[in-house]
């Protein structure tokens, strides 16, 4: 179900550019990280007044991350700090945006997807990230529940990293690597949990069962809207169809471009394996009712001759001589249970039983 605060119908009417956050709210306050670096020095610190984290110095990277962005307050701020476009501010805020890029001249603007394993849901988490890339910074705008990009961080304090000597550019490359190699650790995640998904679909299908193979196929489809539309994105940069990327990066670019056709190439895997679970499901379902039918059929079949037996002499006629035999009822017994077994040994014979 669509969360309320998600839904695109709240900007009914409003004219274009109008800020309002599109989604969850992931945080209680928003929060506001500054990096700047260089090959020689480096430096971070959570901010509050945004006016700092628009500073930009001569011959320093400036790399400003922005956890949660319920505040409209804040992205506008930023976004007239930095000379962004009122519409880039409004997409920013709006978290169901398709993976892109837009050249803007001065920046560009990339949107794709974060993804991280929802351990208590088993299931996967999605959220948006989007990058601003300018000729010395780089803004990045997360939703707030995950922090996937400590590792990038931990880089930069790092002297000896290639990412201090180079210049934004490089720096976005880094940050869209670290995402799509973060996407394999996701899919391994997704792969062994379908995996004992399809065991259980083969030895005992329960409801449950059918519940999470809707969650997988869910899932997929998901999976598919997040990752294929980056094969474009990253296929624009680095065909030199966007400014701002150097021609040294583009090799970099290239190689990512590489990760994002395996892990679609994984997911369509992925998809076809679920839509053959479905069928596994529907099969096992089947072939459970077919055996619970048969057995009840082999009792309904061993129990008709004694059902016509005990009919036949259960007619209120007067004169069945048999009544009066003093063995009548010795050997309708040995004929009843005759009968049973029989029929019992006919259908192990016939393998039936």
């Amino acid at each position: 179900m669509t969360h309320p605060a998600s839904r695109r119908s709240r900007k009914a009417g409003l004219p274009p550019g109008s800020l309002v956050h599109i989604g969850k709210r992931q945080r209680e306050s928003p929060r506001i990280t500054v990096a700047r670096y260089n090959a020689e020095t480096f430096s971070e610190q959570v901010v509050t007044d945004v006016a700092l984290a628009c500073q930009r110095d001569a011959g320093t990277v400036t790399w400003v991350n922005v956890d949660g962005l319920h505040d409209t307050k804040i992205l506008d701020e930023l976004g007239r700090g930095f000379g962004l476009h009122p519409l880039v501010i409004e997409d920013i805020l709006n978290s169901d945006q398709r993976p892109k890029v837009e050249d803007h001249g001065d920046y560009l603007y990339i949107v794709l997807r974060l993804l991280s394993w929802d351990t208590s849901a088993s299931g996967i988490s999605f959220e948006q990230l989007s990058l601003v890339l300018g000729a010395n910074f780089v803004l990045s705008f997360q939703e707030g529940a995950h922090d996937d990009l400590v590792t990038v961080r931990q880089r930069l304090a790092n002297n000896a990293a290639r990412v201090r000597s180079q210049s934004a550019d490089y720096l976005a490359y880094v940050l869209l690597d670290t995402i799509v190699d973060n996407y394999f650790l996701v899919l391994e995640k997704f792969d062994d949990q379908a995996e004992l998904l399809e065991t259980e679909l083969v030895t005992d299908p329960k409801q449950p069962t059918l519940v999470a193979l809707h969650r997988v196929r869910r899932d997929v489809v998901f999976l598919l809207r997040a990752i294929r539309p980056l094969r474009e994105v990253v296929g624009r940069m680095e065909r030199a169809e966007v400014s701002l990327f150097q021609p040294a990066t583009r090799p970099y670019l290239r190689d990512v471009y590489d990760h994002v056709l395996h892990a679609i190439d994984t997911v369509e895997t992925q998809r076809e394996l679920a839509a053959g679970m479905l069928e596994i499901y529907l099969t096992s379902v089947t072939n459970r009712s077919n055996e619970v039918i048969r057995v009840l059929t082999l009792i309904a079949t061993i129990f008709l001759p004694i059902t016509f037996i005990t009919s036949w002499y259960g007619m209120n006629f007067r004169h069945m001589p048999e009544l009066d035999w003093p063995w009548a009822y010795p050997v309708l017994i040995v004929i009843t249970l005759g009968s049973i077994g029989g029929m019992a040994i006919f259908f192990k014979r016939r393998k039936w039983l």
